[in-house]
């Protein structure tokens, strides 16, 4: 029986030892042949030790999204996605306490006080996330709850997903509610060329240059520009918007997506300056082109 190590890359190897070279190589090659139709493969083969690597089972990462408000689970998560979330115990979040709420609604299979919550947000350090994917080496599917939407847009999510992949992973997103895609799809504006730029700057002077700099490049470019503001700052950019832009561009608002008070419309600025929609602390994603 070949015996097994653990090199510092943390993957288990099998070492079978020969006392002649030739006899090792024989055997290799029969190995080899073996270890691939199970879908294995060998490492090395150092004198007459040969090195079997043996891929250790691990977990797999679910992004879960979560909806964009208070509106029904079933309604914008499928019943496939549920269901798949309704079996998890791991859970990489933003919020502990908003993400054991969504979870509770949904009906999960696990009692909430069994399940294992890590902390992710602005405060969380390299070094922790680091940690965070420790279970799935245990075989544990782990889930990334976002507050709202999907996980990675917009959302430090991102980090985890991306640290997956550099470990070899397997990521899963389960279907769910975009906001920007939503938004982008309803608005009519260019959905074959578009850029997500996130928040634009707070202070006055930044974002006016910000606002023209995207507006000129939507027309450049012909490309829709994305981008979204803290609900409490929604009139103030829309006025920003209203006052600096040309009258000819367009301008989508994407206010309450997949709630019963939804509001989409796409219209010029110059139609815009008649009458101003109140969006004061109401979710909204804004789309430019010019």
């Amino acid at each position: 029986m070949p015996k097994k190590v653990t090199f510092k890359s943390k993957r288990i190897y099998d070492v079978i030892l020969f006392p002649e070279l030739k006899r090792a190589r024989i055997r290799l090659m029969k190995i080899g042949k073996i270890f691939e139709n199970s879908g294995q493969r060998i490492a090395v083969m150092i004198n007459s030790s040969i090195f079997v690597k043996r891929e250790i089972m691990s977990g797999s990462l679910f992004l879960i999204p979560a909806p964009l408000g208070d509106s029904p689970v079933e309604a914008v998560i499928p019943s496939e996605a549920i269901e798949k979330i309704k079996t998890l115990s791991c859970f990489i979040v933003e919020n502990e306490r908003t993400a054991r709420r969504y979870l509770i609604k949904l009906g999960t299979h696990i009692p909430i006080d069994r399940m294992q919550f890590m902390i992710l947000d602005k405060n969380t350090s390299p070094e922790e996330s680091e940690t965070y994917l420790s279970p799935l080496e245990e075989n544990r599917d782990i889930g990334v709850i976002t507050e709202a939407g999907v996980p990675g847009v917009a959302d430090p999510g991102a980090t985890i997903v991306k640290l997956a992949h550099r470990k070899g992973i397997r990521v899963v997103p389960l279907v769910g509610p975009s906001s920007i895609l939503l938004a982008l799809m309803g608005s009519g504006l260019n959905g074959q060329n578009f850029a997500f730029n996130g928040y634009l700057p707070i202070p006055l002077k930044e974002r006016i240059s910000r606002i023209k700099l995207l507006e000129a490049k939507s027309m450049h470019d012909s490309q829709s520009q994305i981008f979204m503001e803290a609900p409490y700052r929604n009139q103030k950019l829309l006025n920003d918007l209203i006052n600096h832009c040309r009258p000819e561009t367009d301008l989508c608002l994407a206010t309450d997506i997949t709630l019963p008070s939804e509001f989409i419309k796409t219209q010029k600025i110059r139609e815009w300056k008649k009458q101003v929609p109140n969006i004061n602390k109401r979710p909204t994603i804004f789309i430019l082109q010019g």
